[in-house]
């Protein structure tokens, strides 16, 4: 008898971020060029301080504390503050990337059958980490109109079941690129700790916020040390994903043992990785803030060149490097494919992420896309091109109306209201 995987297996979702890939590479066997605007990959340098520590690795390379090393908290300490935040390493877990960081954070509040509240749109691989933690994601509905701004607190409340034991919130979010205000923040917070809630707060996009504001940090809150778990990563921050390197930062004791605990099960973070971020204090003082402007001007030419085409809809995002584009299509994904396999122009396409796996609703995000604007201002005014001649003639393929707008309306016969993950 063949044995069976799990029900948690079977229950694992293809990112949609990822899961066109074979069709792009089969695009770049036929000497398409495809831009990607799928992935959240910075094109930039890594500093060179990070870069340098390398060089300095031990010729055995060791296990390192559970933790993370002191180098690397101290690091992390030096650059909280830097940022107004007053953490100590007492409050700081090294973590393999903020994957790790987020399924420690369920695991450690939550048990088989509890439920998380979230906004929709959210960061796709959170069906994930729930999917692995047991926990049931139930989503508040955000609006590309409003620019996917929080809903009203008694939207919360009624959100709220006896299985209820989080909410995560994604700040600057991925994948719309909102920047919460400090009222909204301070309002989720309340809420939390009016019903005895954790609040874990994404903040991996911190420095990328634009048209000069800045993000709240749930850790700068106060009277919710209790209630505030943040995830965070260096992966965008310094454009070093590959190599993996996260914490989770917690001022709650009973968190930080039980995460600490955790860690030593897998026992140690990346070394490597954590060297590298050793290097972070030599990371010169305007470096966040020309990545900043350099994103702002990426984020200005897609949103001008975007907005141009008949039958799209976005705002303009505010942060993170991200948004989501509403299309004049009837089918996000199917698009998405067309793009890679019947579509070409001037010898390129463009590979973009169907929204509707940002979702928990079924039938919401059928007609939008995320985008991520992490190629050079050249690539993207490329890009634009591309799709502004591949809506057409999806649209001719398809026999859609010849009216560009018609499909951008949102498709309410679509959008079921009670959700499940």
């Amino acid at each position: 008898m063949k044995p069976q995987i799990s029900p948690r297996g079977r229950a694992m979702p293809a990112s949609p971020i990822r899961k066109l890939m074979p069709l792009a590479d089969e695009a770049k066997g036929r000497g398409i060029h495809v831009y990607h605007l799928n992935i959240g990959q910075p094109d930039l340098e890594t500093p060179q301080a990070l870069r340098d520590r390398l060089s300095h690795a031990d010729r055995v390379l060791a296990y390192t504390p559970s933790g993370g090393t002191p180098e690397y908290l101290d690091a992390l300490v030096g650059y909280y503050r830097g940022q107004g935040i007053d953490v100590e390493s007492a409050d700081l877990i090294a973590t393999t990337g903020g994957s790790e960081a987020l399924l420690f954070a369920f695991f450690a509040t939550t048990s088989e059958g509890d439920e998380a509240l979230v906004c929709e749109p959210y960061y796709t691989n959170y069906n994930s980490f729930a999917t692995l933690a047991g926990v049931r994601l139930v989503p508040l509905r955000t609006r590309g109109e409003d620019g996917f701004h929080l809903p009203p607190r008694e939207e919360w409340e009624r959100a709220l079941t006896p299985r209820t034991r989080l909410v995560l919130l994604c700040n600057p979010n991925n994948p719309t690129g909102t920047v919460y205000t400090r009222e909204e923040i301070e309002r989720v917070a309340a809420f939390c700790r009016d019903h005895g809630l954790f609040l874990i707060a994404d903040e991996v996009y911190r420095e990328f916020v634009y048209d000069g504001g800045h993000a709240i940090s749930a850790l700068t809150l106060p009277g919710f040390e209790d209630q505030v778990i943040v995830v965070d990563s260096l992966s965008k921050r310094y454009s070093a994903c590959g190599i993996r390197l996260g914490a989770l930062v917690t001022r709650n004791r009973e968190v930080h043992q039980a995460t600490l605990r955790m860690a030593q099960g897998r026992l140690s973070p990346p070394g490597l990785a954590q060297l590298a971020a050793t290097g972070i204090p030599d990371v010169p003082a305007g470096y966040f803030a020309s990545v900043a402007a350099e994103y702002q001007q990426r984020r200005d030419v897609l949103f001008a060149g975007l907005t141009g085409i008949p039958g799209v809809f976005l705002r303009k995002p505010e942060g993170a490097f991200y948004f989501i584009a509403r299309l004049p299509v009837d089918d996000a994904e199917e698009f998405a494919r067309f793009l890679l396999t019947d579509f070409s122009h001037q010898g390129a396409t463009v590979m973009v992420a169907p929204a509707a796996g940002f979702y928990a609703t079924p039938g919401l995000g059928r007609d939008e896309v995320r985008i991520a604007y992490v190629l050079k201002r050249e690539d993207l005014e490329q890009a634009v091109a591309v799709l502004a001649a591949a809506l057409p003639a999806y649209r001719r393929a398809r026999g859609l109306a010849s009216r560009p707008d018609a499909a951008a309306e949102p498709a309410e016969a679509l959008r079921i209201q009670r959700p499940v993950v």
